[in-house]
């Protein structure tokens, strides 16, 4: 073949270190619309962007020339000192170290699409903890939970 080719549907999902800065509603949106235009100077497309106060759901097609941890790293550097030009609440808000990325089949992209648009009605009923656990366990990904929590 002479061209390489993908669509890779990636659903990301990272958290805020627990004793930082949480993210205020009003400012969602903003930085929503920020981290989309990280991902697409990434040669990627985002698809969704949304989360609560502690943490982020992204669903996004990847681009073919990136790692997925490299594109991870590059929204949370740039989205983090973005957020901290917000004013002095921020002064102290980073990201945790770690986080969750997931391949999504095309036939599971309008449910996943669904679940991140829901987000705040979803985490009424279920906390990040144990959504975060749900995912790792649908995916059968082997951890230890003693390190996943930590600042």
């Amino acid at each position: 073949m002479s061209q390489s080719l993908s669509k890779l549907f990636i659903h990301i999902i990272f958290h805020i270190k627990k004793s930082r800065t949480k993210i205020r509603k009003e400012d969602q949106e903003e930085l929503y619309a920020y981290m989309g235009a990280i991902i697409r100077d990434k040669d990627s497309i985002p698809i969704l962007i949304n989360g609560v106060e502690d943490h982020i759901h992204i669903l996004c097609v990847m681009s073919k020339n990136i790692a997925l941890s490299k594109l991870v790293e590059e929204i949370k550097r740039h989205s983090s000192r973005w957020i901290k030009t917000k004013g002095s609440y921020y002064s102290n808000f980073a990201w945790q170290a770690g986080y969750g990325g997931f391949s999504v089949s095309s036939s599971l992209h309008d449910i996943t699409k669904r679940y991140i648009a829901n987000q705040e009605e979803h985490h009424k009923k279920m906390s990040f903890e144990e959504e975060y656990l749900m995912f790792l366990k649908q995916y059968g990904i082997d951890y230890k939970e003693e390190y996943l929590w930590q600042d």
